[in-house]
């Protein structure tokens, strides 16, 4: 969930909504909001998309990702 929280920020923080942000990726805004809600996750080139879109680096989402990531995880 820290990747959907870090997207959540990193939209806000652009001062764009759902529906700005799907606008901008020509897609539904119902698609935005289950990848922010966990609901669909998103593959690395959709990760770069989406913060080219919002405009964030994909990296420092990594990092947050990485750090809130349990050493054990299960794929």
């Amino acid at each position: 969930m820290a990747l959907c929280q870090a997207l959540v920020e990193a939209r806000i923080k652009a001062g764009l909504g759902q529906k700005d942000l799907a606008d901008r990726l020509r897609c539904h805004q119902s698609l935005v909001a289950r990848v922010e809600s966990g609901q669909r996750r998103v593959d690395v080139v959709e990760l770069v998309v989406l913060a080219r879109a919002i405009g964030f680096d994909p990296f420092e989402v990594l990092a947050i990702v990485e750090a809130a990531t349990e050493p054990d995880h299960k794929i």
